[in-house]
């Protein structure tokens, strides 16, 4: 069965075809600049070929029909016709507490992801517009909705409830919900996978760490908290988010700056974090090269960065009573082998014994990087948010021509 990916965002369409239920991965690409100038797209198939196209595009329509040109054009596609594809699964950030697993897409699973706009308003329009244009261009074929929050829908009340009125949550449904769902329920896996112990076992610290990051602590396999709240700027320093922040310096900051609340929601969602400390970039890898020449502010956001790393692990293996395992994960987890150090030799009181050289050496790969003596194992696990999509999407749909 092939099955379409789409990872929608505001002016770009990430997407895989996938051969399912051998998981291969036929070919992915990159739609950008969608409504802007310059729109491209960049195409590779599995075996290596890749083609860059540079065309104007109007809307994510436009950008789904010319992904479905590529997956059939005779030199560069990986399909014959387009009724090759038999599902189309698509990434949605916020579905509130509508949904606690992924669905086939119908009129009310739609109608109720409109409803959960104003809950993300930077993400859902994107992930809709997919589908909206999915729908428009293949009908007949099922599209399958796959959430950030589901994962963290596990989380018990006394975990996502904040602090306020309880009227308010009834009335605007604001508590915590959590993000990177996928992200960290494949990653949790994999590393029972590598321990060779069922997750339901296991207390697993994930850490999603990239330009949006975010912690989850997985008991026995299920979500029991998460550093992201009712909306992804709560938790860790990101690259231009906040992160957990005094609502009362917000309020102060906003009085002294005359920010409306627009302009304060702009404010802690693209002025903060690691761009807004440094003065550098919100790209790790431009701060670790500032602070390497011993910038000031660079070196303070690196080690503000890590603190809150750092603090979230203990908070969590806390809260659990104990952790098994800590995985690293997302861009920076996955290449940042300084971060990895620095965290795990913090985490010594845990029983942490990181294996300098294998953390050092190697990238990219599913590792465990701790000592065969470490009480608690640090793991490099490559995530793969995609695949979690197709293989959601797959077991809806097969069970949907099953009946």
């Amino acid at each position: 069965m092939k099955i379409l990916v789409l990872n929608c965002g505001s002016s770009s369409i990430k997407y895989q075809l996938f051969d399912m239920p051998s998981e291969e991965v036929l070919a992915k690409g990159l739609v950008e600049k969608i409504k802007l100038p310059g729109s491209m797209i960049t195409h590779k198939r599995n075996d290596g070929v890749k083609v860059e196209i540079v065309r104007d595009l109007e809307n994510h329509k436009d950008g789904i029909a010319i992904v479905l040109e590529l997956l059939t054009d005779k030199e560069h596609g990986s399909i014959a016709k387009i009724n090759e594809i038999a599902a189309v699964g698509h990434r949605v950030v916020h579905a509130g507490e509508k949904f606690g697993g992924s669905v086939r897409i119908n009129d009310a699973v739609v109608k109720a992801l409109q409803e959960c706009i104003e809950l993300a308003p930077l993400h859902n329009p994107p992930n809709l517009e997919g589908i909206y244009a999915a729908t428009a261009i293949l009908p007949d074929v099922p599209q399958v909705g796959v959430f950030d929050t589901a994962f963290h829908q596990t989380m018990p009340d006394f975990v996502f409830h904040y602090a306020i009125p309880y009227e308010i949550y009834e009335k605007y449904k604001v508590r915590r919900y959590g993000f990177h769902g996928s992200s960290h329920k494949f990653v949790a896996n994999r590393a029972a996978e590598m321990l060779n112990k069922p997750i339901e076992a296991l207390k697993i610290i994930t850490c999603h760490l990239g330009n949006g990051a975010s912690i989850a602590a997985v008991k026995n396999g299920k979500s029991f908290d998460t550093s992201m709240g009712m909306t992804p700027v709560e938790g860790l320093i990101m690259g231009t988010r906040v992160g957990d922040f005094d609502l009362g310096a917000a309020c102060f900051i906003a009085e002294k700056e005359k920010l409306s609340l627009d302009g304060l929601n702009n404010f802690v969602n693209k002025k903060c974090g690691v761009q807004g400390v440094s003065g550098v970039s919100s790209d790790m890898r431009d701060v670790e090269a500032a602070a390497a020449n011993k910038h000031a502010r660079a070196k303070l956001a690196l080690e503000m960065y890590d603190y809150r790393v750092i603090k979230y692990i203990g908070a969590y293996a806390a809260a659990m009573n104990g952790v098994d395992a800590i995985v690293f994960t997302g861009g920076i987890g996955e290449n940042d082998y300084t971060l990895r150090q620095t965290v795990c030799e913090s985490l010594q009181f845990l029983g942490v014994e990181i294996d300098t050289d294998i953390n050092t050496k190697l990238r990219g790969k599913d590792t465990i990087i701790t000592k065969p003596t470490s009480k608690v194992a640090a793991m490099l696990i490559c995530t793969n948010e995609e695949l979690v999509i197709s293989r959601d999407t797959y077991t809806i749909v097969s069970k949907t021509m099953a009946l």
